[in-house]
This record gives structure tokens, C-alpha cells and sequence, in this order.
């Protein structure tokens, strides 16, 4: 093992106190950071005991924390007028300022273009105007660029009430990830790929972790440092290969980051490692209503107790990718799931969709799991943080994405490329998810790069993808399915109030929407099928009754999907 950084820093909220603890009686401080609202409050309590007046206010969303801290939830109208900085990607602080729209209730919610470049300005009703303010600054960020994050600020008042001091500060959350993306920068990495087995990031540091009352929302500085870590780091290991922003190939291994909040100063510790060993959880006690992800064990048991033609393929770990072919009648497909693990509804859909197909003798092949590797990675991060969506887990052990490897070995894109020409598969039904919650880079520019459309959830949707010449298969077959998944009231009602939200404070949803269903449509020409259903489920933070409705909807997409192309729709 390789130590590239071990790193303790002081908590930023603990020097404050300290700083104007003594000789600063009749101040006021206005302070912004990356802390919860208990710290916060504890730590004004302390300066008033020796005279001085604190506000300390959180760096990240602070519009979100405004109202839940500073202002009655609305009953009528309200009207933001958005921060207008010319550094800010369009629609940045309207994103920022998700979920309102669903924690207002009723209110009548309405965003307008504002004046100051870092400030909402808030008006419930023909109440006052309130103002917000938005502490961001410009950084050179990991890639040289100038990129607009948000930051921690103090503005403080002498006893006179002039302004002392009025400025951005760097907080311990700011120090931990720029100390941790200059260590990999320096570090001498090997000329060729993988560069390491495992990159281990291990943090503990203050931050905030709340949960809101609107769907699976939280608000967490962990997980988005999780996300900043694991997409920086790859980014600039990207950059630094002379690969294309937005390309999938490339094989760092894998980055590991696992952030727990926790009082006291920040401590960081980046390794390098040949670490494999995970830590199995319980999985459900029954599949068909299974209300959190299985355990591996249980997925190779399923798919055993299934039968068929086992044409397993190692994983880059050693892991079997549970590839299996099944006789039958009707026209051949392949059934997967799992080819981005945090994703884990699909798996149980898969296998419960599985099981009835095999009692029709349908002809298809299978695997419920295409990425075994990151899938086991997903289980030891959940251990201590079952909430968090974890995009570590996303890719392979070589730190890609499966369906873009190119060149052999090809370990688990093997698998599925045997099981399509084994069958002579006409479909691909690729089940997936995504962020249950807002996906947050707060020290990159707060929009997920390259993910914009990824960001917040906008309910269940399908992506279809077809060969040349195949394009008018695809409205019929859509409309026919999303009609069969809306009768389920439940999935209808969740569809409506995501899109409700997203249309708040995204706009409108940029493909067609069918049935209440979005539905995005595109011609691939690389692709081994002639058409590729994926489906977009919600899933990557979810337990009990979501899980659940999660599962039972990949299941009926599948099944639906099915019918559809014994019906002649493909």
C-alpha cells in the first residue's frame, strides 16, 4: 500500500468560535459553512455568551436552508428572483434552489431573473422582499478552468458597525478536496492503464445530513464529496490520458471514495491499494417483495435455481458474470440488469421477470448482474452509508463503463455479446436507474459535469435506441408500453409529481413524453441488436414501499416489452 496524502485540518466552525471568543464583544458575524444546523446554532450560542452577535448560515443550498431554518413555509404565492452571475451555467441556481417546489405544498411557485450576481431575492405573498445570500467564488478547478463554486464567506461588523471584513474564507470541506486533487496530481502515475487496483479516498469531516419531507430528497455534504472525488478524480486522470471529456474508455482502476460526517477536525487519508475484499449485507427474505437490494449470494442462487445454459465469464476480480441461454419458443432476446450496480431495482425486476418468462418456456438469455465487481464495491459502501448513491460503484474494476469497452480482455462486455449472438437476440432489455435524489458537485460547479440531465429526478422514463431504417418501430412501441405501465395508479401519481418538480425548476422535460411517461428516441449504428430498450427507474437511494414500487415497474417493463415483441410491435 501507497500513502499519497494523510491530512489533518482544523474545523473551520471550532476556529471561528475561538477567533472571536475573546476581545471581540459587540461584533456581529455573518458567517457561511459547509455545517449543519445544530453545529451551527451551538456554536452562535457560545460567541452571544461572550458578547458577540453570529449568524452562521450553511455554504451549501443556502436558499433550501433559508426556509427550512428562516421562513414560514408559504401558503400563496412565492416569488425568487435567481442570483444572475455571468459565470453561472444557465439554469445553475434555479437547480439549487430543488426541492422547493415540493416542499411548498400548495404555494404557487415562481422564479424570475434577479439583479445580483449572489443573491436570491424572496417574496412570499405581498410580503417584503427578503434577501438570500449565495457565498460562491471563482476557483481553477482540477481541469484549469474557472468554474463558479460555492463557498464558505465571513462578514463581520466591529462594535462600531462598520464592516471589517466581507470575503470568502476556505473551509476545512473546500481544504480536504483541494489537498486530496493536488496529492493526485503529483503523484507519478504508471504510463499505461489500470494506474492502480484501488484508489482509496477515506475521509471524516463535519457536514450536513438532512433529511427532507419531499420524496427521497436529502441534503448531504458527504455524498457530494463522494461525487466530487470519485468524478474529479477520474476526469483529470482522463485529461491527463488524452482522453475526450465525455469518453467511457478509459481504465484508471478503481476509485474508492467513503466519506463519513463526523465532529472534530477533517481527516483525510488517500491510498493506493490492492484492496478486493468486501463486506457482504443482508439481503431480502423474498424476492417479489424485496424491499432493498439483494445480496450477491442471493443473485447467484436465483439465477442457479432458474437453470438453463450457464455461460458464466469471469470479472476483472475473478467475480462470474451469471450469464445463462434458455431454450424455448417466440422471438429471442437478452434480459440484463446491473451494468451500472449502484442501479439495483433492475436486478430484482430482472429475476422476478425471469422466473415468469421460464414458466412461459420463452426463448431468451440472461444476466442480473453485467458488473459484479462494482456491485460488490455498492454493498461495502452501503455499510456505512446505505443513503448515498455511491457512482463508485458505477463503473467496472477497471474504473469503466462496461457497454463502452473496446478492446479485449473484455471480461463482462464479453458476456454480453455471446448472449446476444447466442440467441440471435432482436432486443436488448438493458434495465437501469438513477439518482433517487439531487446529484450535487458543490466544488465544481454544483452541476454534475457532463450529467446535467441526471441531476434531479424527473420519475420513471425509457430510453429506446434502434438500428438505421428501424426509427418508426419506435413511437407505436413506446406509446403501447408507457400505455400499459400507466395503468399501474401508483407509478402514475409518483411520474406526475416528479415531473411536476423537475418542470419547476428544470423546465420543460427536452423528449417526448408518453402516457406520462418521458421517452427519449435515438438511432445508434454501433449497437449488436437491432433495438435496445433501457429502462430509468429512480432507484439508487431507495428502501421499503419505493424499492418496491421500483422493482415491480422494471418488472412490468419488461414483461410489457415482451409482449410487445411477440405482438410483432419490433
Amino acid at each position: 500500500m501507497t500513502t499519497l496524502l494523510d491530512l489533518t485540518v482544523p474545523r473551520t466552525l471550532d476556529a471561528l468560535v475561538e477567533r472571536f471568543a475573546d476581545g471581540h464583544r459587540g461584533f456581529e458575524v455573518e458567517a457561511w459553512l459547509f455545517e449543519g444546523p445544530k453545529a451551527r446554532r451551538a456554536a452562535e450560542a457560545r460567541l452571544k455568551a461572550v458578547g458577540v452577535t453570529a449568524r452562521i448560515r450553511s455554504a451549501y443550498k443556502p436558499l433550501v436552508h433559508h426556509f427550512l431554518e428562516e421562513m414560514p413555509a408559504p401558503t400563496g404565492s412565492l416569488t425568487i428572483e435567481l442570483p444572475t452571475h455571468d459565470a453561472a451555467p444557465e439554469g445553475r441556481f434555479k437547480l439549487e434552489a430543488y426541492p422547493l417546489a415540493g416542499l411548498i405544498g400548495k404555494a404557487e411557485l415562481a422564479f424570475t431573473k434577479g439583479s445580483e450576481p449572489l443573491a436570491y431575492r424572496v417574496r412570499a405573498g405581498e410580503g417584503p422582499w427578503v434577501r438570500v445570500f449565495a457565498p460562491n467564488k471563482l476557483v481553477t478547478d482540477h481541469l484549469e478552468a474557472m468554474t463558479l463554486t460555492p463557498c464558505g464567506w465571513l462578514r463581520v461588523l466591529d462594535a462600531a458597525g462598520a464592516v471589517a471584513e466581507d470575503g470568502p474564507i476556505k473551509t476545512e470541506y473546500e481544504t480536504v478536496f483541494h489537498e486530496v486533487m493536488a496529492a493526485i496530481a503529483r503523484h507519478r502515475w504508471p504510463a499505461t492503464q489500470p494506474f492502480f487496483p484501488a484508489l482509496e479516498i477515506s475521509a471524516s469531516l463535519p457536514g450536513i445530513e438532512i433529511e427532507l419531507a419531499y420524496g427521497d430528497e436529502v441534503l448531504s455534504t458527504s455524498e457530494a464529496l463522494h461525487e466530487e472525488f470519485y468524478f474529479s478524480i477520474g476526469e483529470y486522470l482522463k485529461h491527463r490520458a488524452g482522453l475526450a471529456a465525455g469518453a467511457r474508455t478509459l481504465q484508471p482502476g478503481q476509485i474508492i471514495p467513503d466519506i463519513v460526517t463526523a465532529d472534530g477536525p477533517a481527516r483525510v487519508v488517500v491510498t493506493v491499494s490492492d484492496k478486493t475484499e468486501r463486506t457482504p449485507l443482508a439481503g431480502p427474505d423474498r424476492l417479489e417483495d424485496a424491499d432493498r437490494p439483494l445480496a450477491p449470494a442471493q443473485i447467484a442462487a436465483l439465477t442457479d435455481a432458474l437453470g438453463g445454459e450457464i455461460r458464466d465469464i469471469p470479472s476483472i476480480q475473478g467475480r462470474s458474470v451469471l450469464a445463462r441461454v434458455y431454450d424455448g419458443e417466440g422471438p429471442a432476446f437478452l434480459l440484463s440488469a446491473a451494468q451500472h450496480a449502484n442501479e439495483t431495482s433492475g436486478i430484482v425486476g430482472a429475476l422476478r421477470a425471469a422466473q415468469q418468462l421460464r414458466a412461459e418456456k420463452q426463448r431468451f438469455a440472461f444476466v442480473p448482474c453485467e458488473n459484479p465487481d462494482g456491485y460488490a464495491l455498492h454493498h461495502q459502501l452501503r455499510v456505512r452509508n446505505p443513503r448515498h448513491m455511491h457512482h463508485a460503484a458505477r463503473y467496472s474494476a477497471l474504473g469503466d463503463d462496461v457497454e463502452a469497452r473496446e478492446a479485449p480482455p473484455l471480461h463482462e462486455k464479453a458476456a454480453r455479446l455471446d448472449l446476444i449472438e447466442a440467441v440471435g437476440a432482436r432486443l436488448h432489455l438493458n434495465l437501469h436507474g438513477y439518482p433517487a435524489h439531487e446529484w450535487t458537485r458543490p466544488l465544481t460547479g454544483y452541476i454534475p459535469t457532463g450529467f446535467a440531465l441526471w441531476t434531479i429526478p424527473k420519475g420513471m422514463f425509457l430510453i429506446f435506441r434502434h438500428l438505421p431504417g428501424l426509427g418508426d418501430k419506435a413511437r407505436p412501441f413506446l406509446e403501447a408500453l408507457t400505455a400499459h405501465l400507466a395503468e399501474d395508479a401508483a407509478l402514475a401519481a409518483f411520474n406526475a409529481t416528479q415531473l411536476a418538480t423537475w418542470k419547476a425548476h428544470a423546465g420543460e422535460v427536452p423528449f417526448p413524453v408518453f402516457n406520462g411517461i418521458p421517452c427519449m428516441i435515438g438511432e445508434h449504428t454501433r449497437q449488436t441488436v437491432p433495438f435496445q430498450l433501457i429502462t430509468e427507474y429512480p432507484d439508487e437511494t431507495i428502501y421499503g414501499d419505493a424499492f418496491r414500487l421500483a422493482h415491480t415497474t422494471q418488472l412490468r417493463a419488461t414483461l410489457g416489452a415482451v409482449r410487445l415483441l411477440r405482438e410483432g410491435y419490433l
